[in-house]
């Protein structure tokens, strides 16, 4: 770390960010910082304890940051999810000491949450369907709260009538679960922010305040599962688009009010279906492309950065998601290669990533360092990259190893 100023520290490392999303040649080469359970291991605590230890969690981060001086960092406040997901009943996942053991990362569940059948209530009315149907499949708070009337078609004397269902044993239960749940994410969200001032003020930039999926993602991970959205391509495609066009305009709703709330820019997506093993380039072409590309437009035009983390490989997508206005976004190819990436796309967007997990479990700190060095003056060059590994810190990376990347950049330039 330098003797800046935390406020000085914190504008040269946005503006090198910045830079590099414009492909403008940097004084050196930034980096990103993320990390979910390899903190409790940096930390000597158990994953469980960092789940449910707000104050916990943010003292190791704080740590971690002065010692490997990031110009970017992702929130720990993502991975300390437990005390919340407790308290709604979440059903999405498991996590450490609660289906899961102590030292486990937290799984998600693959089920079907929205039958097959259930496209055409999605698509009418996504509020309704969400509150009746979708929400206590989900979470245990929301149990009963689909006794309480549907309110769209409820107007002057039959909403006053019908307000009695709020009295309804199910539904005053889950109201009660629900302010229970609401005054422990507040008390998250407060954490949260206090701890990005804290941090800005030490000189470092969070990543992203909020984060969003492609709606074909969004579909297949959170409503269908995987079996039910690769078979609706096929057996009902035409619902299937339908449903994802709605979508579309709510997520990105959601996605500009938090980021322009927060007053951070950049919008986190990670991406599970794009991958060129999971469908034929037709099917990307029609089921999953279009709509994404309407979402990276939508934020773009709202001055947001879309930092889209695109998982697996995605070689054979670099010619297609190339098409969207150039230097307003950030790729991090988690297992594609980066140096044919920055053929394609290094006139497009920023690049992030990646140097592999098993190398940075199972490697020593020279062989991380060459790695890094490989990167950097390959797809360094000229600007418009981001080193970083290809999806977070592994949970069993050696420290040695850690400090190998983060140094990398003071050695080499592009």
């Amino acid at each position: 770390m330098t003797d800046q100023t935390g406020p000085a520290r914190y504008a040269e490392k946005m503006q090198r960010i910045l830079d590099a999303v414009a492909l403008r040649q940097t004084d050196r080469v930034p980096t990103a910082f993320q990390a979910s359970f390899w903190l409790a291991r940096y930390g000597g605590i158990t994953n469980r304890e960092l789940m449910y230890d707000y104050d916990k969690a943010c003292e190791i981060l704080q740590r971690v940051l002065l010692e490997l001086d990031p110009d970017l960092y992702y929130p720990v406040h993502v991975t300390t999810l437990g005390p919340v997901c407790e308290k709604i009943g979440f059903k999405q996942i498991e996590w450490p000491g609660h289906g899961v053991g102590d030292n486990q990362p937290f799984q998600y569940i693959d089920r079907e949450y929205m039958t097959a059948d259930e496209y055409d209530d999605y698509i009418f009315d996504p509020t309704g369907y969400y509150l009746g149907k979708y929400l206590p499949r989900i979470a245990s708070a929301f149990e009963g709260i689909e006794e309480l009337p549907k309110f769209a078609g409820l107007y002057y004397h039959q909403l006053v009538v019908n307000m009695r269902h709020f009295g309804n044993p199910g539904a005053v239960r889950a109201l009660a679960a629900l302010q229970e749940t609401a005054a422990e994410a507040q008390r998250l969200a407060e954490h949260r922010a206090a701890f990005t001032r804290k941090m800005a003020d030490l000189g470092y930039p969070a990543s992203h305040a909020v984060g969003t999926n492609a709606p074909f993602d969004y579909f297949g991970d959170f409503f269908r599962g995987a079996k039910g959205i690769l078979t609706d391509m096929r057996r009902r495609p035409d619902k299937l688009l339908e449903a994802m066009d709605k979508a579309l305009v709510l997520l990105l709703r959601h996605a500009i009010a938090g980021a322009k709330a927060s007053g951070n820019n950049f919008v986190f997506i990670p991406i599970h279906w794009a991958p060129d093993s999971f469908m034929s380039q037709d099917q990307f072409k029609k089921f999953w492309w279009p709509q994404f590309r309407q979402m990276l437009l939508g934020l773009i035009e709202n001055d947001l950065i879309p930092v889209c983390l695109w998982e697996s490989v995605c070689t054979k997508r670099m010619e297609v998601i190339g098409d969207i206005p150039a230097k307003k976004a950030i790729y991090w190819f988690e297992r594609s290669d980066l140096v044919e990436a920055k053929e394609v796309l290094g006139d497009v967007v920023c690049l992030r990533g990646n140097v592999s997990p098993s190398l940075m479990a199972t490697g020593n700190p020279e062989e991380v360092d060459a790695a890094c060095r490989r990167l950097i003056e390959n797809v360094g060059k000229d600007g418009g990259f981001i080193l970083d590994c290809a999806f977070g810190v592994p949970d069993e990376s050696p420290l040695e190893n850690v400090r190998a990347l983060y140094r990398s950049v003071h050695k080499y330039s592009a």
